[in-house]
């Protein structure tokens, strides 16, 4: 089965009762785990944008505990974890403030992150790619914004 379009889908959503699109919604939550997030997203967090980026980094932090210390490779494997998850709960927010800042707090764990990744031309390359592209968000936004975010990278150092 080939999917159409957005348009199409759109097109064919506005014909459709309340009571239709709710269920539409409740099924469409059923199959897949990032459905059911998005709508919690959607329908419980977008109005605190703030509550939203601090329960991520809760998770963030979370998780950076958990991570099993005993080799590289499983640092690296962890955290490309971490970054991947990261970047799903930013696709639901669709806001650059947000993955301005939660970028920002990614590279602070891993700058402060023990054993050091120095050590580890992976991390390294991780690190300096999620700070680049931080700059490159920060650098879209508003000026006062940009002085915010900007202030926050000066305590991570550009590169080892």
């Amino acid at each position: 089965m080939k999917a159409v379009s957005v348009v199409t889908i759109k097109k064919e959503l506005q014909h459709q009762s309340k009571e239709e699109l709710i269920a539409l919604c409740l099924r469409l939550s059923r199959f897949k785990k990032e459905n059911k997030e998005l709508l919690t997203y959607l329908l419980f967090e977008s109005e605190h944008e703030e509550g939203y980026i601090q329960s991520v980094k809760t998770y963030m932090d979370d998780e950076f505990e958990i991570i099993n210390r005993d080799s590289y490779f499983y640092i690296r494997k962890s955290v490309r974890k971490i970054l991947r998850n990261v970047k799903k709960y930013v696709r639901y927010s669709q806001k650059k403030e947000t993955e301005a800042e939660l970028l920002i707090y990614f590279c602070q764990i891993l700058k402060d992150y023990s054993p050091s990744i120095t050590r580890s031309t992976q991390l390294l390359n991780m690190y300096n790619r999620q700070l680049l592209l931080a700059k490159k968000i920060i650098s879209g936004l508003h000026e006062d914004l940009q002085y915010d975010y900007n202030e926050m990278l000066e305590d991570l150092p550009h590169t080892y």
